[in-house]
């Protein structure tokens, strides 16, 4: 049984950065390709980033060059650094292994201007 425990959210001021990470359980998880979504109060959920299970990032207009995306596969963990963070970037973070259909709880980001 695969499962998703994120952590790293927090409050913040404009301009600073949080790390999220997304510790997965189950071998079929390891090496999966993953995602990260976020879902505002009040909107819909936004998808992110994504790593492939070989490695290639793929990012949402809205955070290109400053969010980054990467895998720690000895551990079993995907992080998401997040950089010159914006009010707008305030939302609850999920990851996903979006083929097996499995998501994280959430962690809780706000970006205070």
């Amino acid at each position: 049984q695969v499962r998703l425990v994120e952590s790293g959210g927090g409050s913040v001021q404009a301009g600073d950065s949080l790390k999220l990470s997304c510790l997965a359980s189950g071998s079929s998880a390891r090496n999966a390709a993953v995602s990260w979504y976020r879902q505002a109060p009040g909107k819909q959920r936004e998808w992110v980033a994504s790593i492939s299970s070989d490695g290639v990032n793929n990012y949402a207009g809205s955070v290109k060059g400053r969010f980054i995306i990467s895998r720690d596969s000895a551990k079993n963990i995907v992080y998401l650094q997040m950089n010159s963070l914006k009010p707008e970037d305030t939302a609850g973070y999920y990851c996903a292994v979006p083929v097996l259909d499995i998501w994280g709880q959430g962690t809780q980001v706000t970006v205070s201007s």
